[in-house]
C-alpha cells in the first residue's frame, strides 16, 4: 500500500472522482500545510490558516502506479490558477502535490515538467510540490460528500461534470 496527498480546489471533487479508480483503497478529506493544529472547515474558510483542502489517497501500487493518478489529478483540475478553482478563490483551493516520500517529490516534478515542456496546458503550470508535514482529518459531513449529497447544487453543477469527464476519459482505469 502506498498513500500520497494531493490538492485541486474543493476536496469534494478529488474524493469523487480519485475514489472511483481501480486499485484506490481508500479517499479521506482533510487539511494540510497550514499553521494551526486541528483545523476546522470554518477555520479554513477564511482562507487565513494556510491550509490546502486535501484528500489523502491510499493505493495499492500494483494496481495503480503513482504516476497514473498524476495524470488522472492534472486532468480534473486546473493547476494552472493560483490559489482557486472556478468559482472557488483562496489559498486553501491551491493546486498541491503533498509527497510521502522523496521519490513522489521526483516524480511529481518531473511529471510537471513534462506537462509544462509539452504545451498541455496554455499557461504555466503552478502546482506546488512539496513533502506533506501534517495532514489533518476533515469533519465527517466532509466524507464522501458527492456519494451522500448528490442533489447538493454544488455537487450537481461542479463535480458531476468531473465525474461525467473522468468516466469518460478514463474508463478504462474505473473500478
Amino acid at each position: 500500500m502506498a498513500i500520497t496527498t494531493l490538492g485541486g480546489g474543493c476536496f469534494w471533487c478529488l474524493d469523487a472522482t480519485l475514489k472511483t479508480l481501480k486499485g484506490v483503497i481508500g479517499v479521506v478529506s482533510g487539511y494540510a500545510d497550514g499553521a494551526i493544529k486541528n483545523p476546522t472547515y470554518q477555520q479554513i474558510c477564511t482562507g487565513t490558516t494556510g491550509h490546502a483542502e486535501v484528500v489523502q489517497i491510499t493505493y495499492d501500487a500494483d494496481i495503480i502506479n503513482f504516476q497514473t493518478l498524476l495524470q488522472v489529478f492534472f486532468s480534473i483540475h486546473d493547476p494552472t490558477t493560483l490559489n482557486r478553482q472556478g468559482a472557488d478563490r483562496g489559498t486553501q483551493y491551491r493546486s498541491t502535490i503533498l509527497c510521502h516520500d522523496n521519490e513522489q517529490l521526483l516524480l511529481a516534478k518531473d511529471y510537471i515538467a513534462q506537462l509544462d515542456a509539452s504545451g498541455a496546458w496554455p499557461n504555466p503550470i503552478v502546482t506546488e510540490v512539496k513533502l506533506l508535514d501534517i495532514f489533518y482529518e476533515a469533519e465527517k459531513y466532509h466524507q464522501d460528500y458527492f456519494r451522500l449529497n448528490p442533489t447538493n447544487g454544488y455537487c450537481q453543477a461542479v463535480i458531476s461534470p468531473k465525474v461525467a469527464k473522468l468516466r469518460n476519459e478514463y474508463q478504462s482505469y474505473l473500478k
